[in-house]
């Protein structure tokens, strides 16, 4: 019992120190970045307002969200606060500005986290497709993967096709260096990533996980979580030489050997520090890798950030 306690004690001073470290850095070196300053007049439609034209779609910031379809998983108060990494709906979101969705089911088409499930996925498709008809030049990158320990659903993906095929950009590599106008009037890149059927191939509908990657690890400590953001970011090629989106998160999970097991109060650690992680990119010479950012409990800020970085791109000051 007492080296438990004792191992309690230990791992929340560690948290403490790293907490303290970013707090410190980010008061020492600030967090100003190209197109830190800017605002987009209006979220729903920023990628619009940016110029369909000119904005390539290597040369964008896509704001992402960690477990997108989680707003009512689980039981209010009981089981929620372990599993809730949103607290807004797909639609919300996709207003809210967010363009990369992060959704994991189960073989009956449930969206789940881990043993928790809520709705259907079509509810999903559903958020989305409202958000598309009422916007005309906004892509969104939706990922859907069977989510660890389930099967994969029958024929998912053909039901993909039957549910939002009028919007799919096809799978073919040179969609990176295209505008979003050279897509129109298509508005959705799909990464399916099945447990077990065939992956997508080229040329298809659908888009295989190769091309969404990143670099995944399971920690609570904000520090330790942010340096490693910023290595693996570091060993990726540019974003004009690839051809896949790799993928940053900006967020820790809780650890069943920490007190605090609860999305929130853990995330929050590292949550406010998305801007600093630009600025760092900066500073460390890898701010032409970084392509998407990804949250829990995503908000205004956050947006603001990676449409400010997108701008400053477009406008050849990053």
């Amino acid at each position: 019992m007492g080296s438990q306690v004792s191992k309690q004690v230990e791992r929340r001073k560690s948290i403490h120190t790293e907490k303290k470290a970013l707090a410190e850095l980010q008061q020492n070196s600030g967090e100003d970045f190209p197109g830190s300053d800017y605002r987009p007049p209006d979220r729903k439609n920023w990628m619009s307002n940016l110029g369909s034209e000119r904005t390539r779609i290597n040369q964008i910031i896509w704001p992402g969200t960690h477990d997108s379809a989680t707003n009512v998983i689980g039981i209010p108060f009981i089981t929620r606060p372990f599993a809730q990494c949103q607290s807004l709906s797909i639609y919300e979101q996709l207003v809210l500005g967010t363009r990369l969705l992060d959704i994991r089911i189960q073989e009956n088409r449930l969206v789940c986290h881990g043993i928790l499930s809520t709705y259907s996925v079509d509810v999903v498709f559903a958020d989305l497709k409202k958000f598309l008809a009422e916007t005309q030049s906004e892509i969104v990158i939706l990922e859907i993967r069977t989510e660890f320990g389930h099967d994969d659903p029958p024929d998912f993906d053909k039901y993909i096709v039957e549910q939002i095929g009028e919007f799919l950009i096809h799978n073919d590599d040179r969609v990176f260096e295209k505008t979003i106008a050279e897509l129109l009037p298509k508005r959705v890149i799909c990464i399916w990533k099945p447990r077990k059927s065939p992956a997508p191939k080229a040329g298809e509908p659908l888009w295989s996980g190769g091309y969404l990657k990143d670099n995944w690890i399971d920690t609570d400590l904000p520090s330790t979580k942010f340096e490693s953001n910023l290595k693996f970011l570091s060993e990726q090629p540019p974003v004009t030489k690839r051809k896949y989106f790799y993928r940053v998160e900006n967020t820790v999970t809780p650890k069943a050997d920490n007190p605090i097991l609860c999305v929130k109060p853990v995330t929050r650690r590292i949550h406010k520090f998305a801007r600093l992680f630009i600025h760092q990119s900066f500073t460390k010479g890898v701010a032409d890798k970084l392509q998407v950012l990804s949250t829990d409990f995503i908000d205004g800020d956050f947006v603001d950030a990676c449409v400010g970085l997108t701008s400053a791109r477009i406008e050849g000051k990053a």
